[in-house]
Parts: C-alpha cells; sequence; structure tokens
C-alpha cells in the first residue's frame, strides 16, 4: 500500500471515528451545556439533534476547507480534469468517512431520522468521490462539488430554532431563513450553469477521452442525481420562504388594521364625550 493510499484509509477512518464519537458522546453534552432546551427533547428529537450538530460540523470543515481549495489550490485549478491535489484527497476522504458514518447512524435510527433521499445522495455521492481518490481525477470537480456544504448549518440552524419552538417570526429565524435560501441558491443553484457550461466545454477534448466512458459517464450521472435532488429541495425552501414571508405581511396588515381601529376607536370616544360640551 503506497502512501497516498494510506493517507486516504487513514483520514477517511478517523474521519468515521470522530463523527460517530461526536454523535453517540460529544454532542449529548455540549448540546446541553449550549442549550438548555436540549434536555426537555424527546429521544426522537434528540437523535436528529444530534445527527443534524454532526452535519453542521462536516459542513463547516469541508466546505471552507472546500473553499479554500476552490481559490488558492493551484494544483486542481491548474488542470480541473487531471489534476492531483493532495487538499482535495483529503477534503474528499474527510467527507466520505462523514457519509460513512451518517449512512450507519441512518440505518440504525431508520424509524426517527431515516429518508430515502439522504441514502440516495450519500451513496451517489460516495461513488462520486471513489473515483476522486481511486483513479486520482476530477479532483477539481469534486472539490466544486463539496461547496454546496455551505449552506447546511442554515438548514440545520432552521431545524434547531423549529425544535426549540423558537417564534417562526423571531428576528433570529427571519434571518437564518433568508441567509439559508439565499446561501443554498448560490452554491447549489447558482452553479449549476457554469459547471454543466465546463462539461459541455471539454466533451470530446484529448483529457475528456482519456478518463474513459465509465468515468465520463459516472461524473456527469452523479452530477445530474444529485442537482435533481438539490432542485426539489430549493422548491421546498423556496415555498417555505414565501409562506414565512406572506405570513409577515398579514400579521403587519393585521397590526396596522388593529392600529387604524384603535385610533378611530379614540377619535370616536374624543367626538363622544367633546360634542356634547359643544351642543350645551
Amino acid at each position: 500500500m503506497d502512501t497516498n493510499t494510506k493517507l486516504i484509509f487513514s483520514t477517511v477512518f478517523t474521519s468515521f471515528f470522530t463523527f460517530q464519537l461526536l454523535f453517540h458522546f460529544i454532542s449529548y453534552w455540549f448540546s446541553a451545556k449550549v442549550s438548555p432546551g436540549f434536555n426537555s427533547l424527546s429521544f426522537e428529537k434528540k437523535i436528529e439533534w444530534n445527527s443534524r450538530v454532526v452535519s453542521t460540523c462536516h459542513s463547516l470543515v469541508a466546505g471552507i476547507f472546500a473553499l479554500y481549495i476552490f481559490f488558492f489550490d493551484e494544483a486542481a485549478k491548474a488542470d480541473p480534469l487531471w489534476g492531483d491535489s493532495s487538499f482535495v484527497k483529503v477534503n474528499i476522504s474527510i467527507s466520505s468517512g462523514y457519509l460513512i458514518s451518517d449512512l450507519l447512524i441512518l440505518i440504525l435510527y431508520w424509524k426517527v431520522i431515516g429518508d430515502k433521499y439522504f441514502i440516495i445522495h450519500h451513496c451517489t455521492a460516495l461513488y462520486a468521490y471513489s473515483i476522486v481518490l481511486k483513479d486520482g481525477v476530477l479532483a477539481y470537480v469534486g472539490n466544486f462539488r463539496l461547496l454546496a456544504e455551505l449552506s447546511s448549518p442554515f438548514v440545520n440552524q432552521r431545524w434547531f430554532f423549529e425544535a426549540l419552538k423558537y417564534p417562526k417570526f423571531s428576528k433570529a429565524n427571519v434571518i437564518n431563513g433568508i441567509l439559508m435560501t439565499v446561501v443554498f441558491f448560490i452554491v447549489r443553484i447558482v452553479s449549476m450553469p457554469p459547471f454543466y457550461g465546463y462539461i459541455y466545454s471539454v466533451l470530446g477534448t484529448e483529457a475528456y477521452i482519456r478518463l474513459g466512458f465509465l468515468t465520463q459517464c459516472s461524473w456527469i450521472s452523479t452530477c445530474i442525481v444529485l442537482d435533481v435532488m438539490n432542485v426539489m429541495w430549493m422548491i421546498k425552501i423556496t415555498k417555505g420562504c414565501v409562506k414565512v414571508i406572506s405570513l409577515i405581511r398579514q400579521e403587519k396588515a393585521k397590526s396596522s388594521l388593529q392600529n387604524g381601529n384603535l385610533t378611530k376607536s379614540w377619535l370616536l370616544i374624543s367626538i363622544l364625550y367633546y360634542y356634547p360640551h359643544y351642543i350645551y
């Protein structure tokens, strides 16, 4: 086993073990310290809470690391198809360890947090990442896909607010909802046209042909599967955002109406009180 393979396996194992430790032990202790409301949650809610804590930690690590690689890693940027970047391999190994860990958690607690779409997402992503790690190709592309993780902390925070029964119209909830929608749209939807534009631009080139038919099909098909789910999730988020905005407008309109009625009431009282004095 060469050094590169040892690095990949050791990183995947360390990542898997760390996220398991985080889910089963650290999150319970940390969440109880940070949020008193955690202790009053049901067993099912605590399971999902811990799962989302793990998801947030992974997203911050993988997303920020991917952002650094996207801007500063010359090895990946120089050749998006064949560039060999150790940084990318480490980041994808960390994400692979997380995905395996999360798959195990989903299976163990299927009745609580089981979701077929997450299974499809994780398995598709793992297959795509295995190509990068095994064949040493598409490092830049794999890292580019990891930028999508930057939206997950906001999605998870929305669930935390809901679990703790924060008012929907609270300032923190509204701000997080707006950020969630904007960041999700940027990293998962806006990124699609340039990404698929790049795929189109390299079709038929010597570098693309060298990838081989299986890798070509795997690369494009896995991206399509993941992006179909991204579009589905974006539609759900947008519907939720529109619903909240509509409710806020209704509340403001109701408040304005109540204030208007109050003003009218005081005006009527004043007229009824003073008008007789003017008569007599």
